[in-house]
């Protein structure tokens, strides 16, 4: 794969804005308080750095005021200055996240997401090769520690899966790119900003990624949303897409 400057800019800017959320984190406070100047001292910075970088290019992100434009736009980036909000306000949590995205031309062309307190940045500028399949035993199934899909007990019962919660969407794809997990599911409540870094960079690394129902993932829509996702090994995606559409 050939790494463009857009792949190393989406890299750079993640590791630096999650450096920045580590320190504002180090200085301690309120929960409530830490998580808001997180999600919006991260935004500011990467929305400055971008009108700098690339002052022609659309931004749509979490934290920002959204608005037709970036629809007639050839280049948009697609940003979640903090995923994983809740966890980032309580100590000793590792799965939150920076996410940036770039989206071109109708798909999603450079992605990266930082895990600032696990020391880890995953890009499209160097992607990890995907891990092998377990030949045996039971799959782990990253879900999300506050809105688990209803059916994933049933999902669980009938891979043999073992359930794993986790917070940001960054970090449960980073457990599937990483092979601390072999299933990530979600369905309902997310969002454009939640899911293109984290695709992007499980394509780079040559996993399977799709709506539940196996269709394609469509980022810089009108209504920026896409309530569910899953991203696993590719020589699974079949048996699970089955699978769930056999429990949902």
């Amino acid at each position: 794969m050939m790494t463009s400057d857009d792949d190393r800019l989406a890299a750079g800017l993640a590791a630096e804005a999650g450096r920045r959320l580590l320190a504002l984190r180090a200085g301690g406070g309120e929960p409530k308080a830490l998580r808001h100047a997180g999600d919006r001292s991260s935004h500011e910075f990467l929305t400055a750095e971008l009108a700098r970088r690339r002052p022609r290019d659309a931004v749509l992100s979490e934290e920002g005021d959204d608005g037709p434009a970036r629809l007639a736009a050839s280049r948009v980036w697609i940003v979640d200055p903090l995923d994983g909000t809740r966890e980032f306000g309580e100590p000793g949590r590792a799965d939150w996240a920076v996410h940036v995205a770039l989206w071109e031309r109708g798909g999603l062309a450079a992605g990266a997401v930082a895990l600032p307190a696990q020391g880890q940045v995953l890009s499209t500028a160097d992607p990890v090769p995907a891990p092998p399949v377990p030949p045996s035993g039971t799959l782990r199934l990253v879900v999300s520690r506050t809105r688990p899909p209803g059916f994933i007990p049933r999902l669980a019962d009938k891979i043999g899966a073992e359930v794993v919660p986790l917070g940001s969407a960054g970090a449960k794809a980073a457990a599937v790119i990483c092979g601390s997990a072999e299933v990530y599911v979600h369905d309902g409540g997310q969002y454009e900003w939640d899911s293109a870094a984290p695709v992007a960079v499980a394509l780079a690394a040559g996993l399977h990624a799709s709506r539940i129902d196996g269709s394609n993932l469509v980022y810089n829509q009108a209504v920026p949303s896409v309530p569910d996702i899953l991203i696993c090994q590719a020589a699974l995606a079949d048996m699970l897409l089955g699978a769930i559409g056999s429990v949902r």
